[in-house]
């Protein structure tokens, strides 16, 4: 019997969820859950509920200054979350107050 070349567990739990289908929800759910760290304390307490669905980062925030700031930088928040990632999962952010 011939052994097979040695992979870390981490490429192959990496393909696998690949093959499955599985990598995107997961992707998904990680940027949702990421989304107080990645912006910051103030912007997590100004924060109601934050959800991804068809690749539209919905963000409910209690303050209209906040929402008018983060407004002007949508471009870069999703460059920033994918990044964060490493794969496209968000297309659009769409802030409400």
């Amino acid at each position: 019997m011939r052994r097979q070349q040695a992979q870390a567990i981490g490429d192959v739990l990496a393909e696998y969820l690949r093959e499955s289908g599985l990598e995107k929800p997961l992707m998904e759910r990680e940027v949702v859950a990421s989304w107080g760290a990645l912006m910051g304390d103030m912007v997590a307490r100004l924060t109601r509920s934050v959800e991804l669905k068809d690749g539209v980062l919905r963000v409910r925030l209690s303050s209209a200054a906040l929402k008018a700031q983060l407004f002007e930088c949508r471009r870069d928040l999703v460059r920033k979350l994918n990044e964060h990632v490493g794969c496209e999962v968000v297309t659009d952010v769409r802030l409400m107050g």
